[in-house]
């Protein structure tokens, strides 16, 4: 199983990097400078929601409504969380300024990382693994530069070993979606299981309401130093989000039930 693959509106070529070196550098002086930006099919992985609504200043709900689109893809009973592109010409990012990004900092992880494509292979059984691809769209001439890198030059520039934890623990629950082991139980993505679980993945908002307003904690064994953290930390609730799932969907994980 392999996460989510962005996928754009012109031909593209993928190539296996393994331990080997690509050449790239994106500036405002290519002249193919935020043409990636326009009409992007892409995926959004829960921590993305986590970084973007914290730099805009809203909720996961506010965000959720106003800048993403779903659709069922690769994961029959759960949704996809996409980008929603603007309506001004050429479909740019809502997001894209002619300067460039204005949320840069906090950017998606699959906009960090290109022109590498890391993906992240996770299996059922919980093993994970990942791979580095290098994506060659016909319009970007950011592979004419000079600078050469390897994968793990790339991500260490684009500041990406804060993603690494919270997206692996994702791919190897969308391995468990892609798998579709809940067809047998007549669950699909409109069943309150899915429901709740998108809940704990995307909304982060709701889900901190839901652990201390419901009876979570009565159910759930959750120390006291990591309650601590989730009530003002988005990253650790997510955590706790992607155990909870792991424990109440699958009976599996680190989180525990009470007696």
């Amino acid at each position: 199983m392999t996460t989510p693959k962005n996928t754009m509106d012109r031909t593209a070529n993928r190539e296996l990097l393994g331990n080997g070196t690509f050449k790239f550098a994106c500036h405002d002086g290519v002249s193919c400078f935020t043409r990636c930006c326009h009409n992007a099919d892409m995926y959004l992985y829960p921590y993305d929601i986590v970084r973007m609504k914290q730099n805009l200043n809203m909720t996961s709900e506010e965000f959720l409504v106003a800048h993403t689109t779903t659709a069922i893809r690769d994961m029959p009973t759960f949704p996809n969380v996409m980008l929603k592109m603007s309506d001004r010409q050429g479909n740019p990012c809502t997001f894209l300024t002619e300067k460039g990004c204005t949320i840069y900092s906090d950017r998606p992880y699959s906009c960090r990382a290109y022109p590498l494509e890391p993906a992240i292979y996770g299996d059922a059984d919980g093993s994970m693994r990942m791979q580095y691809y290098v994506m060659h769209h016909d319009y970007c001439k950011g592979h004419g530069e000079d600078q050469v890198w390897t994968a793990k030059a790339w991500m260490a520039d684009q500041e990406m070993e804060a993603y690494n934890e919270p997206n692996s623990c994702w791919a190897r629950i969308a391995a468990r979606f892609q798998a579709n082991s809940f067809s047998s139980q007549n669950i699909d993505f409109n069943s309150p299981p899915m429901k709740m679980a998108f809940m704990a993945s995307y909304n982060m908002d709701t889900f901190r309401r839901f652990v201390f307003e419901s009876s979570f904690l009565s159910r759930y064994v959750v120390p006291q130093q990591q309650l601590d953290a989730v009530k003002q930390d988005d990253l650790e609730l997510l955590m706790l989000g992607l155990s909870w799932i792991e424990r109440f969907l699958f009976s599996e994980g680190p989180l525990e039930e009470r007696a």
